[in-house]
């Protein structure tokens, strides 16, 4: 048993002891509550003395047996299924929480904590039906507790259950205050992509402008409505959706290059394209920008003019997949050595192979491919591309 597990049962049971005694004292007759008192009393103290002595299945069947002596003994048997749940052992949990919610002479704050627990048990053990009704049942009970709106976000989300997702965190964010726009932001933007999939152009946008009302500054939101504009024949429509997103983060500008620059080639605005990727070499540290332009300055001005360019500007972002870069540009412009730039890039080509392309800045999961949600930490909008990727 860990120092929190140990911290946890003195919290609640050193002072259950003493009630406990001062409970039967007042409830019965001295002469024979005394005796009562100090049996279970004595059964605490043992239990205690069997945890400091790292001895917890002896500790957790005494507690039990208080609980079956004491009925009143409440918050004794709801932290006993928190450690049942704690240790792996699910199962117990379920039922000491699933009996405690059944009495009939439980309080309605009482009542909220048990289903509170025995939907929490429901969830360690992956019976997502069964939490979802009880949380559900423990929204109606009490309308004001936000702890069945967070656990029911964590279920529909599970599920892909967006509009429910949606419901309950709009519910959350009125009774706590905290700010859910992001989270609902992506959750609109899960419904946009289904419609999107399914060929449903209308409800696709409106999933994206409540999205926008949910987060004004969803990029993902930017990047749906540039597809779907580009899919309408609208490739206008669709740079300026993609600009207006990589102007939001420009951490994304990898993922929004691509089509944004097919945009512009489709409506022969290069000056436009120029403009737009020497504003980003401005505002963005990463090479994407700065390999696209190099692309543009070697098909309209040269490969000398490329290679100059990008040399200047690996002296301030040193980049590998700008190296790669600059290497082919040399090779073209019959720079020597010819041989030993063909090494480098071997060994370039080699590195760019092992790298990841993105990371979570939150829990620094890699990935080759991009991710709204982190597979590992669970957070959504935080795998972005490392600053020295570029897919243009």
């Amino acid at each position: 048993m860990d120092w929190l597990d140990q911290w946890m049962w003195f919290v609640i049971f050193v002072p259950s002891a003493a009630l406990a005694g001062w409970v039967i004292g007042r409830r019965g007759g001295e002469q024979h509550s005394g005796h009562r008192v100090s049996k279970l009393s004595t059964t605490y103290f043992r239990g205690l003395n069997y945890l400091l002595n790292e001895q917890p299945d002896k500790a957790i069947e005494l507690f039990l047996h208080i609980a079956e002596l004491d009925k009143d003994t409440f918050e004794t048997q709801v932290a006993l299924g928190h450690l049942f749940r704690r240790r792996g052992e699910v199962d117990r949990a379920i039922r000491l929480h699933q009996a405690l919610a059944l009495r009939s002479d439980l309080s309605d704050t009482q009542k909220v904590q048990a289903l509170s627990a025995l939907g929490e048990d429901y969830m360690r053990a992956g019976l997502l039906d069964r939490a979802e009704t009880v949380f559900n049942d423990l929204a109606q009970l009490d309308q004001r507790t936000p702890l069945a709106h967070k656990h029911l976000i964590a279920i529909y989300q599970s599920e892909r259950d967006w509009e429910k997702a949606i419901h309950n965190a709009g519910r959350y964010e009125q009774l706590t205050g905290e700010t859910m726009g992001k989270l609902i932001g992506q959750f609109e933007c899960e419904l946009a992509d289904r419609h999107r999939a399914n060929g449903e152009a209308e409800p696709a946008r409106a999933a994206i402008a409540r999205a926008y009302a949910a987060d004004p500054s969803a990029v993902r939101a930017g990047i749906i409505e540039g597809r779907l504009e580009a899919e309408a024949g609208n490739p206008q429509g669709a740079i300026r959706a993609l600009e207006r997103a990589a102007r939001h983060d420009p951490d994304y500008l990898p993922v929004i290059l691509p089509a944004l620059l097919e945009n512009y080639a489709r409506v022969g605005e290069r000056s436009g394209a120029r403009a737009f990727l020497s504003e980003m070499c401005e505002h963005y540290r990463g090479i994407s920008p700065v390999l696209a332009l190099a692309k543009m300055i070697e098909v309209e001005d040269g490969v000398g003019a490329a290679r100059s360019f990008l040399a200047q500007q690996l002296k301030d972002r040193p980049s590998v997949r700008g190296e790669a870069a600059l290497i082919d540009l040399s090779l073209a412009d019959g720079a020597e050595p010819t041989s030993t730039l063909q090494d480098l890039k071997l060994i370039t080509d080699q590195l760019l192979v092992r790298n990841p392309s993105y990371r979570c800045n939150r829990c620094g999961f890699g990935a080759r491919s991009h991710h709204w949600q982190c597979p590992s930490c669970k957070e959504w909008g935080t795998v972005k591309p490392l600053l020295n990727y570029a897919v243009v």
